[in-house]
Protein backbone atom coordinates (compact mmCIF):
# COMPACT_ATOMS: atom_id res chain seq x y z
CA UNK A 1 0.00 0.00 0.00
CA UNK A 2 1.26 3.13 -0.96
CA UNK A 3 0.67 6.62 1.00
CA UNK A 4 2.72 10.16 0.29
CA UNK A 5 4.47 12.46 2.72
CA UNK A 6 2.81 16.10 3.35
CA UNK A 7 4.19 19.62 3.34
CA UNK A 8 5.14 19.10 7.02
CA UNK A 9 6.41 15.58 6.79
CA UNK A 10 3.69 13.63 8.00
CA UNK A 11 3.01 10.39 6.93
CA UNK A 12 -0.55 9.21 6.64
CA UNK A 13 -0.85 5.36 7.86
CA UNK A 14 -3.80 3.83 6.22
CA UNK A 15 -7.26 3.14 8.35
CA UNK A 16 -7.25 -0.57 7.49
CA UNK A 17 -3.62 -1.22 8.15
CA UNK A 18 -3.72 1.51 11.71
CA UNK A 19 -7.20 -0.79 12.63
CA UNK A 20 -5.43 -4.41 12.30
CA UNK A 21 -2.55 -2.86 13.88
CA UNK A 22 -4.12 -1.78 16.64
CA UNK A 23 -2.84 2.02 16.50
CA UNK A 24 -5.26 3.72 17.84
CA UNK A 25 -4.67 7.69 19.02
CA UNK A 26 -1.97 7.63 21.80
CA UNK A 27 -0.23 4.91 20.84
CA UNK A 28 3.61 4.91 20.45
CA UNK A 29 5.48 3.83 17.47
CA UNK A 30 9.27 3.23 16.44
CA UNK A 31 10.59 4.77 13.21
CA UNK A 32 13.94 3.70 12.39
CA UNK A 33 16.31 4.52 9.57
CA UNK A 34 18.43 1.34 8.26
CA UNK A 35 22.19 2.11 6.60
CA UNK A 36 20.24 1.13 3.28
CA UNK A 37 18.10 3.95 3.71
CA UNK A 38 14.83 1.62 4.90
CA UNK A 39 12.74 3.44 7.11
CA UNK A 40 10.46 0.79 9.38
CA UNK A 41 7.69 1.67 11.36
CA UNK A 42 7.15 -0.80 14.41
CA UNK A 43 5.04 -0.54 17.32
CA UNK A 44 6.32 -1.91 20.34
CA UNK A 45 5.24 -4.65 22.63
CA UNK A 46 5.93 -5.60 25.44
CA UNK A 47 6.47 -9.27 26.16
CA UNK A 48 3.36 -11.42 27.55
CA UNK A 49 3.73 -11.98 30.97
CA UNK A 50 3.01 -15.81 32.85
CA UNK A 51 0.10 -15.31 35.86
CA UNK A 52 -1.66 -17.92 37.88
CA UNK A 53 -5.44 -18.20 36.49
CA UNK A 54 -7.27 -20.28 38.84
CA UNK A 55 -4.24 -22.43 39.33
CA UNK A 56 -3.58 -22.73 35.83
CA UNK A 57 -0.30 -20.72 34.47
CA UNK A 58 -1.42 -18.98 31.35
CA UNK A 59 -0.04 -16.07 29.18
CA UNK A 60 -1.28 -12.80 29.29
CA UNK A 61 -0.50 -9.92 27.13
CA UNK A 62 0.56 -6.49 28.88
CA UNK A 63 -0.63 -4.36 26.06
CA UNK A 64 -3.53 -1.83 26.60
CA UNK A 65 -4.52 -1.57 22.99
CA UNK A 66 -3.92 -5.13 21.69
CA UNK A 67 -4.22 -5.25 17.90
CA UNK A 68 -8.00 -6.42 17.00
CA UNK A 69 -7.27 -9.32 15.26
CA UNK A 70 -9.57 -11.47 13.10
CA UNK A 71 -7.50 -14.58 12.61
CA UNK A 72 -10.39 -16.55 10.25
CA UNK A 73 -10.57 -13.35 8.24
CA UNK A 74 -6.35 -13.51 8.15
CA UNK A 75 -5.98 -16.98 7.46
CA UNK A 76 -9.03 -16.34 4.19
CA UNK A 77 -6.50 -13.69 3.06
CA UNK A 78 -3.51 -15.84 3.09
CA UNK A 79 -5.16 -18.18 1.28
CA UNK A 80 -6.20 -16.05 -1.62
CA UNK A 81 -3.04 -14.82 -2.20
CA UNK A 82 -2.24 -18.00 -3.68
CA UNK A 83 -3.36 -19.47 -6.78
CA UNK A 84 -4.67 -23.06 -6.86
Amino acid sequence: MKTTVDKAGRVVIPATIRERAGLTPGVEIDVRLSESGDITISRPVPPPKLVKLGGVTVVRAQTKNPPKLDVDKLIREERDRWPL
